[in-house]
């Protein structure tokens, strides 16, 4: 007999056993007839794992970095300059950049920061 995972398998000619009765005492091959005693499987223990890489997924392999935090020097270099009138000094330059910090079938968040003086604040789309 041969033993792979929870399937028994015959030496004789390779044929998938049947499941192990327990009145039975030997399992016998439907195929070229072989008998193993059933005692031999008393103590079979079956334990499967997977491995992480076993099942792969379309949507890990697309798994992205998404960029949730900035420190307050890159705040002030990133975004693009729009024109925009600043609610705290009323210049009509500003810088933008969005994150997406909400589920995504809402929109974005936009981040404004004045050129000028500095201002910052935030609108949900």
């Amino acid at each position: 007999m041969s033993v792979i995972g929870s399937l028994i398998f015959c030496t004789d000619c390779g044929n998938l056993l049947d499941a192990v009765a327990s009145a039975s005492k030997v399992i016998k091959c439907s195929q070229c007839l072989a008998e193993y005693p059933t005692k031999d499987f008393e103590n079979l223990i079956v334990t499967t794992r997977s491995a992480e890489t076993a099942f792969p997924s379309s949507l890990r392999q697309k798994k992205s970095v998404v960029k949730t935090s900035l420190g307050r020097h890159e705040q002030e270099d990133e975004g693009a300059t729009i024109k925009e009138k600043c609610p705290q000094c009323g210049k009509d330059e500003m810088q933008y950049y969005s994150l997406q910090l909400r589920s995504a079938d809402e929109g974005a968040t936009v981040f404004y920061s004045c050129t000028d003086c500095g201002y910052k604040f935030s609108t949900n789309n």
